[in-house]
């Protein structure tokens, strides 16, 4: 088969109705695209993959926009990006036919995979695996495939990183791909960021040094929704859900009688992708909505395991001018290597807490704090509501720290509740049963937004379950200080007597 050269390059041919010989398909993978519509088509015809090239939803990204990224490395805009997609959409998928493109047409080039799991590294591994392994690509090879390792003849490689300090710490790509990094360690994914690398390689062709991320968006304020939200312009964003990814729906299927039809409206009768539509119905049927809508419709994080799913941003965040004349009050909570929290609140005169500002401080002495408090733009607080556990005398000054804080002049309110009250009075105050939230916080306390978004359970639980304490409780815990003593200061006590 003879290839037409367009713009000085060899170009991947047309559609034909004549199925390409191994021979044929070897020859054209090793042709580079040099458009996107040639793109499209090397991928038709050496991998026999249509990848969906419009969006179905209303604001989502195709499938294809992702691979032209990664592939052509366009100058325009950031390098890293982000692939926000639904379960089952082919995210993993298409992060190995990236890696493959890469690995043929950028001789030299280094790719490392980093999974949230190594099970998951793995995934994308066999993935590419089973494209080399095809006769017509098999040829381009170097020595033997391993399961942690693919080397091709012009110098290429990929391999699979572990999720530990000592091999990400190690190595040095060009271009690292993370896959499920909702479930990737904070300090790995911190020292990950370091690795990429740009470089001039063979024959002239430049790569990007890039970090690509690929994950479902799982939990409110976790590390894929600070990245999808980062307003720095670091990365750029792709985001498809499952609507995006659906096979051609049959004409003969009536809409009016589908389960999908209020989010598909019909379009799907001109989608292409991979998931049946049947397939779609009967996720739908087996799915809470909230599992449906953040993890297939990728519309926002599910809320299932938060503490507080009756906090909303849009809601209970918003600007205020704080008055003198309100009740002021403050919430603390205790830490040294982990950080102590103090909230400045204030109660006006229809009783709605507003929280204006906060504190966190990491390895400061009380008296840092106390100081703090004394120095504070703010008026000074009435009392302040802190962890009962704060009785405890310390071993070196034999003194609490709330003796500490009386001894300063502050009124302390120490009450001790199960948590279980003090959850429930901090959700009275975010959903009410009638009427509007009567707490607010003002978007300065980014500390506080943050933590009562991420403050969670361990995935399905009993309703005792204690709260993970993975960070995201201190601030709330200071706000839940603070409500309780606020609000159940005059709570009944009723005892029995026998």
């Amino acid at each position: 088969m003879r290839l037409p050269v367009l713009e000085g390059r060899p170009a991947a041919p047309r559609g034909s109705s004549i199925d390409p010989t191994d021979a044929q398909r070897g020859a054209i993978a090793c042709v580079a695209p040099a458009t996107p519509a040639q793109l499209h088509a090397w991928l038709r015809i050496v991998l026999r993959l249509e990848i969906p090239r419009r969006a179905v939803a209303p604001g989502s990204s195709a499938p294809f926009d992702y691979l032209r990224h990664a592939y052509f490395e366009e100058r325009a805009g950031p390098a890293d990006c982000v692939v926000w997609a639904a379960r089952g959409s082919g995210k993993t998928f298409l992060a190995a036919v990236a890696t493959l493109l890469d690995l043929l047409h950028k001789p030299g080039v280094e790719v490392r995979l980093l999974g949230g799991s190594l099970e998951q590294s793995r995934r994308v591994q066999a993935h590419l695996r089973g494209f080399l392994e095809q006769a017509h690509l098999a040829g381009l090879v170097a020595g033997k495939i391993t399961d942690r390792r693919i080397g091709l003849v012009n110098g290429s490689a990929c391999e699979i990183l572990a999720q530990s300090h000592t091999s990400v710490r190690g190595a040095h790509p060009h271009i690292l791909r993370c896959d499920e990094a909702e479930l990737f360690d904070p300090e790995v994914w911190r020292a990950a960021q370091l690795l990429p690398r740009s470089e001039t390689l063979r024959y002239g062709v430049r790569v990007r040094g890039r970090v690509e991320t690929f994950s479902t968006m799982h939990r409110p304020g976790g590390l894929m929704q600070e990245l999808v939200d980062d307003a720095s312009g670091a990365r750029r964003v792709f985001r498809w859900g499952v609507l995006d990814a659906l096979a051609t729906c049959p004409p003969a299927r009536a809409c009016s009688a589908c389960d999908l039809e209020p989010e598909c409206a019909g379009r799907a009768k001109g989608a292409s992708g991979h998931i049946a539509v049947e397939d779609a119905v009967a996720l739908k049927r087996r799915a809470s909505a909230a599992s449906w809508a953040s993890e297939m419709l990728c519309e926002r994080p599910s809320r299932d395991d938060a503490v507080y799913p009756e906090f909303e941003p849009e809601v209970h965040v918003a600007p205020f001018e704080a008055q003198a004349k309100w009740r002021w009050l403050c919430g603390m909570d205790f830490g040294f290597r982990a950080p102590t929290v103090i909230l400045w609140g204030a109660v006006d005169a229809g009783g709605v807490l507003r929280i204006v500002d906060e504190r966190i401080a990491r390895q400061r002495t009380l008296e840092k704090h106390i100081e703090a408090i004394r120095k504070s733009r703010w008026p000074a607080p009435a009392w302040i509501g802190v962890d009962p556990a704060g009785r405890q005398r310390s071993d070196q000054t034999g003194l609490s720290a709330v003796a500490l804080l009386r001894r300063a002049g502050f009124v302390v309110r120490d009450r001790r509740e199960s948590l279980a009250a003090g959850l429930g009075a901090v959700r009275a105050r975010l959903a009410p049963a009638t009427g509007a939230p009567t707490v607010y916080v003002h978007p300065r306390c980014r500390g506080l937004v943050e933590s009562l978004q991420r403050y969670r359970y361990p995935d399905a639980r009993p309703d005792d379950e204690q709260p993970l304490k993975d960070g995201a409780d201190h601030a709330a815990d200071a706000l839940r200080y603070l409500v309780v003593n606020l609000d159940l200061r005059s709570a009944v006590v009723v005892r029995r007597y026998v």
